[in-house]
């Protein structure tokens, strides 16, 4: 028998689609979803449907790759590696997961959503692969991390040398940011750099604690950095009089989750 008399008798052979691959397939959208579940209810960007598609689309290249091509297989002579497909997966799914990571005022987020992505694929890969054990074990595994670690971190000693960040809102012309310097170095925090800008004017007619009409209303930014909770040194400085809002970017809570 000539090559080419070979390959046409080789698509005699029809692809496999049956029960077991659809169980497979099954598999991986369940585990996917259970991950991309944990992700939605803490609010991330890539939440349920994001890890969803991963995941099932992890398994339908892996269950491709094991069934797809009995059609063109002869022994021989046209030989295929289904290993190659995962590696190919983890390269794909790289790139999704680096569009998922962004730096903000010298701190570093979306690490743990772009790690979930990852090993949603991992999950997707296994249960294509028929390794359902290792497919569940592997979602065991991250919902241990996802929700068993984080409190368990939270009572580590906290870093004093990372930069945390404090937007503050006040009417300007009343002292308030002495206060609130002097609030933050009181519970031994150390300010790396403050900036300040105008963002409005109180309304003619605004009875907010006394506030004379058209004052203008200043915004400080704050990169400060200690061992206490910026959390808590947030919700003291909206006791301080005069102040309209404040917002608190804790590095070491956001390191945690």
């Amino acid at each position: 028998m000539t090559g080419s008399d070979a390959l046409l008798s080789a698509g005699s052979h029809a692809n496999v689609e049956g029960l077991l691959q659809c169980g497979e397939f099954g598999l991986a959208l369940l585990l996917s979803a259970v991950i991309g579940m944990e992700r939605e209810l803490r609010q991330k960007s890539a939440g349920l449907r994001t890890h969803t598609l991963v995941g099932t689309g992890a398994a339908l290249f892996m269950l491709i790759s094991k069934y797809g091509f009995n059609d063109v297989l002869e022994p021989r002579l046209v030989v295929l590696d289904p290993s190659r497909v995962a590696a190919q997966i983890v390269t794909g799914v790289g790139f999704l997961g680096a569009g998922l990571i962004f730096v903000r005022q010298d701190a570093v987020r979306g690490l743990t959503s772009a790690a979930s992505v990852w090993v949603t694929a991992a999950v997707g890969a296994a249960a294509g692969a028929g390794l359902p054990v290792l497919a569940a074990l592997a979602t065991a595994a991250y919902l241990v991390v996802a929700v068993a670690v984080p409190p368990l971190t939270r009572r580590l000693p906290r870093s004093g040398t990372a930069i945390s960040t404090l937007r503050v809102r006040y009417p300007d012309g009343r002292g308030i940011l002495r206060d609130i310097l002097e609030l933050a170095t009181q519970r031994g925090f150390v300010i790396d750099r403050l900036s300040t800008q105008t963002v409005g004017h109180e309304p003619a007619g605004a009875q907010d604690a006394g506030v004379p009409p058209d004052l203008a209303t200043v915004e400080v930014l704050l990169h400060l950095h200690g061992r206490g909770s910026v959390n808590d040194l947030a919700a003291a400085m909206t006791d301080l009089s005069g102040v309209h809002a404040v917002v608190a970017d804790d590095v070491n809570v956001a390191a945690a989750v």
